[in-house]
């Protein structure tokens, strides 16, 4: 009986391996976030370059990687980010670092009391004759 257990397991666990395939995403090169000032009510449209920075308030939003799914397979857009805030006269506070994923803002937030970010989309992929040099960020809404 055991061993008639062990080889319906070792069947069912390739059938299954040979059943699932492998999702991959496409790195891009622009992430597009929002971000709330919550005191104020303002939403603004973020966008930056990989390894760039944009400036919301008082933070400082740096992209290190965006990726996105191709059209054929679940949606789903993810950027690793690294979000600081600066204060004048005082040393910079490292409040995020980490993967945020458009599908599920609430997943991996930013956790502050005036600001959310979240990102919205990765647009721009990646080619091998483009470099993934950074290019600074840009603001707007």
């Amino acid at each position: 009986m055991k061993r008639f257990l062990l080889a319906l397991l070792s069947l069912s666990f390739l059938v299954l391996n040979f059943m699932v395939t492998p999702v991959y995403a496409d790195p891009y090169q622009t992430a597009v976030l929002q971000g709330l000032d919550k005191v104020t009510a303002r939403v603004t449209t973020l966008r930056t370059s990989i390894g760039g920075t944009v400036r919301f308030g008082t933070l400082d939003v740096i992209v290190r990687h965006c990726d996105k799914r191709p059209p054929e397979e679940t949606p789903e857009s993810a950027a690793f980010l690294d979000i600081w805030e600066r204060r004048e006269g005082e040393p910079a506070l490292d409040l995020f670092r980490g993967w945020m994923f458009a599908s599920s803002p609430g997943l991996n937030a930013l956790e502050h009391p005036v600001y959310d970010i979240w990102l919205l989309d990765c647009e721009n992929i990646l080619t091998n004759s483009e470099p993934s040099t950074s290019s600074g960020g840009e603001a707007g809404n």
